[in-house]
């Protein structure tokens, strides 16, 4: 039975009650209150017995509850370390990336430059063998352009002229 019940049993009980003239005191059925102070002596532990369960219950389930929130925490603090340490690698990567980068910048204009000094350094000993060639067929033309000036005339070099030497 409720203890809700027999309280309100109780009240019906009362308001049915004879009341004493000039006092405030009322005349109540005997058996009917023993009856109900007897069940509510029944119900109150069992009522009682209820909420200490509940309380157990509750103070079960908190527990639980508490473990659960401690393990989601330290599931997510390992999850953040992981996001951090994932982080730390992605951002050494990534400086390491740039070094390389700027390396390969660095190596390919040394490569570059020194590509253009060997070309320099190349054409200029063309240059001179050129110029070395140049002066060469100069010269040879200006020998034969000399030549030609200080040599005796074709005409005089003909076989007739030779034989009238002779």
């Amino acid at each position: 039975m409720d203890i809700l019940h027999l309280i309100d049993r109780i009240e019906e009980l009362f308001n049915e009650s004879r009341a004493v003239p000039f006092t405030r005191n009322v005349v109540v059925d005997e058996d009917k209150m023993l009856d109900i102070i007897d069940q509510m002596r029944v119900t109150i532990p069992e009522e009682v017995k209820k909420a200490q369960q509940v309380v157990s219950q509750k103070d079960r389930i908190v527990a639980q509850a508490q473990e659960e929130a401690s393990r989601i925490v330290a599931l997510a603090k390992e999850k953040a370390e992981q996001i951090v340490d994932r982080e730390a690698i992605v951002k050494s990567a990534q400086t390491r990336g740039a070094q390389i980068v700027a390396q390969a910048r660095d190596d390919a204009a040394n490569t570059r430059h020194d590509a253009d000094d060997y070309v320099i350094e190349s054409l200029q000993k063309l240059e001179e063998e050129v110029t070395k060639v140049l002066t060469q067929v100069r010269n040879g033309i200006r020998k034969v352009e000399e030549d030609r000036l200080h040599a005796p005339s074709a005409q005089a070099m003909t076989p007739e002229s030779n034989n009238k030497n002779n």
